[in-house]
């Protein structure tokens, strides 16, 4: 008789502590689930992708909107076809970006030439994308038949702060890439090491431009947003995994 009373008291503490191993379970099963997935897959909240897997979409030639391109979106890789003679140019986004951090991995044949170029304003008034843009320089260090200074170095901040040959991998290897600007600051990732940090729009940058090939436009990185560009040097470049996030 004792027994038949507590029954309903035992089956009642058992379902109390059952859901509680139940519900300890589903967390833990939550907790490693994040846990477990990639960084990609961890990370992609803000992120725009801007290489898709088989078009151009987001992209156009620079003030060439609606033109047939050289350039050429595959399985994810964005390429300038250098035999072509038609659709060449620099290959510019459709959106404006303020503060951003850009990643993306490039790589380019021998002898080539291209870059990576932002804060580029598109209008009549200016016939390049590099008139108005600062550029992460994107060259093949060791092929190129002309010769080459620090400051036009691969990851360099054309012309004006120059990356460490040792940071660039091997012509015709990825190499992995980060542009940050915040607030003026400006820094560039390559192969995890930090290539190059400075910050616009100061008298320092002043300076600096001024004693470049750049000194004489009135008009270059004067605005803190604009378009990023992919360049047409002539030569064969590649660039895959561009996603952007606006900061």
């Amino acid at each position: 008789m004792i027994f038949l009373k507590s029954e309903p008291l035992i089956l009642t503490s058992f379902t109390r502590l059952n859901g509680t191993i139940m519900k300890a379970l589903f967390l833990s099963l939550i907790y490693f689930a994040v846990m477990t997935q990639s960084p990609e897959a961890q990370d992609k909240k803000g992120w725009i992708t801007l290489s898709g897997e088989n078009a151009l979409t987001g992209w156009h030639l620079f003030k060439q909107p609606g033109t047939n391109s050289a350039w050429t979106s595959v399985e994810g890789v964005i390429s300038l076809d250098a035999n072509k003679k038609e659709g060449r140019g620099d290959l510019v986004t459709d959106e404006t970006f303020g503060d951003f951090e850009l990643k993306f991995d490039w790589k380019v044949a021998k002898g080539s030439n291209s870059g990576v170029i932002f804060l580029v304003q598109e209008s009549d008034a200016h016939q390049a994308t590099w008139h108005t843009g600062p550029e992460f320089q994107v060259i093949d260090n060791t092929g190129y038949p002309e010769k080459l200074d620090a400051k036009q170095m691969a990851a360099s901040l054309y012309d004006l702060i120059g990356c460490p040959v040792e940071f660039i991998k091997p012509t015709g290897e990825w190499n992995t890439s980060v542009i940050k600007l915040e607030k003026g600051k400006l820094d560039f990732i390559v192969n995890g090491k930090n290539a190059v940090s400075t910050t616009l729009w100061n008298a320092g940058w002043d300076n600096l431009v001024a004693g470049s090939k750049f000194g004489t436009l009135k008009n270059f990185a004067k605005t803190s947003t604009g378009k990023i560009a992919l360049q047409d040097h002539g030569g064969g470049a590649s660039y895959r995994n561009i996603m952007i996030k606006k900061l």
